[in-house]
C-alpha cells in the first residue's frame, strides 16, 4: 500500500528504500475511483498491519472518518470545519476545510 499521507514515528523503520513495517498514522484522500478501496480493503489491511491511526478524508462528502487502534477501531465521523484531534499526538488538532 502507498497511502496518500503517512506518519512514521520510529526512525528505525525508515531507510533509503522507504518504510519497513506499518506507519503509525495513515491518511487517505478519497477519490471516486478509490472510494471502495479506501473504505474497505485498505481499512482492513491497515488494521491488520499495525497502523495505530487511520483517517479517511472525503472531499466530495466534506467529511472525515477516523479509526484508532487504541479505541478498538470504532469509527468516528466528522464534517469539514470540525476540529480533529490526532490520537498519536496529544497536542495536535487539525481543521480540514
Amino acid at each position: 500500500m502507498e497511502p496518500d499521507i503517512s506518519v512514521i514515528c520510529d526512525p528505525e523503520k525508515i531507510d533509503e528504500k522507504g518504510c519497513h513495517g506499518a506507519p503509525d498514522w495513515v491518511i487517505e484522500i478519497v477519490s471516486p475511483s478509490s472510494k471502495s478501496i479506501d473504505y474497505g480493503r485498505k481499512q482492513a489491511l491497515y488494521l491488520l498491519s499495525g497502523v495505530r491511526e487511520y483517517w479517511i478524508v472525503d472531499p466530495i462528502q466534506e467529511s472525515a472518518v477516523i479509526y484508532r487502534a487504541a479505541e478498538d477501531w470504532i469509527s468516528m465521523f466528522y464534517r469539514f470545519g470540525d476540529s480533529l484531534k490526532a490520537g498519536i499526538y496529544e497536542d495536535l488538532e487539525i481543521v480540514i476545510e
